[in-house]
């Protein structure tokens, strides 16, 4: 018992150890001053822009459920007015960036692990390097760009999204004042709160795809490996995203 719990805590450490020095190889990428403008764009499209139907969806149904049960309870004590700023708060310092990550790490952590781990599998990786190209520069750095800019405007749009989500509930509930709703989360709400948000999602894409990146470019060869290594790394980066949700959430708010 004792070897195994050993092995699992060494292969955690180790794994880790790796996965961070992927991100001072794409930090030193980053540094070198070359231009990653076009396949940065593509990326945007791929993992950004392609991710909001489900982000906006998400964000809305799961901020109306919260409001309505905000409404009712909130109701029942006579605090109607507080309404509109405890949703406020909700959404841009907790659900909003996590629902988003989550959607993200679902959506786009899979689908980076799968196709570097199929390019990895097909030895698409290693006809790079014979080219004389840094799998890490043309493969890993464009996603890492990409999803550390659309990360903040997702959830940007979820925060926008889930608040006025929030609102119609509020409002169709029939008992809150549409002008409290809005005072009150004037009132509550401060710019921490939202850029708060916006810097988490910041540091939640960089850790998906980062997790994401490390898992497919060292799946084992074969289908059963690249699925194994999808599977991982959205376990992994959901694991991440909780993990780095608490600690932000201490240092930020």
């Amino acid at each position: 018992m004792i070897h195994y719990f050993g092995k699992k805590i060494t292969g955690f450490i180790s794994e880790w150890g790796n996965i961070s020095y992927l991100g001072l190889q794409v930090i030193k990428c980053i540094t070198t001053g070359k231009r990653y403008i076009a396949r940065t764009i593509s990326q945007m499209t791929l993992l950004g822009i392609n991710s909001l139907p489900i982000t906006v969806i998400t964000s809305m149904f799961v901020s109306m459920a919260f409001t309505l049960q905000i409404v009712r309870e909130f109701l029942r004590f006579g605090a109607g007015e507080m309404i509109g700023g405890v949703v406020a708060i909700g959404v841009w310092r907790e659900l909003a960036p996590l629902l988003t990550a989550v959607v993200v790490a679902g959506r786009v952590g899979a689908a980076i692990s799968a196709e570097l781990g199929t390019m990895k599998v097909t030895e698409q990786v290693e006809a790079l390097e014979a080219m004389s190209q840094n799998p890490i520069e043309y493969l890993v750095v464009p996603r890492m760009l990409a999803c550390a800019i659309m990360m903040p405007l997702l959830v940007g749009i979820a925060d926008i999204v889930g608040f006025f989500s929030g609102f119609i509930v509020a409002f169709a509930s029939g008992r809150v004042n549409p002008y409290g709703y809005f005072i009150s989360a004037d009132r509550m709400l401060y710019p921490v709160d939202i850029y708060g948000g916006l810097i988490k999602g910041f540091f939640f894409g960089i850790a998906i795809v980062l997790i994401s990146s490390f898992m497919g470019l060292n799946a084992s060869a074969g289908a059963k490996g690249v699925g194994d290594m999808t599977t991982r790394a959205v376990v992994v980066s959901l694991i991440a995203v909780f993990v780095l949700n608490y600690l932000l959430s201490v240092v930020i708010f």
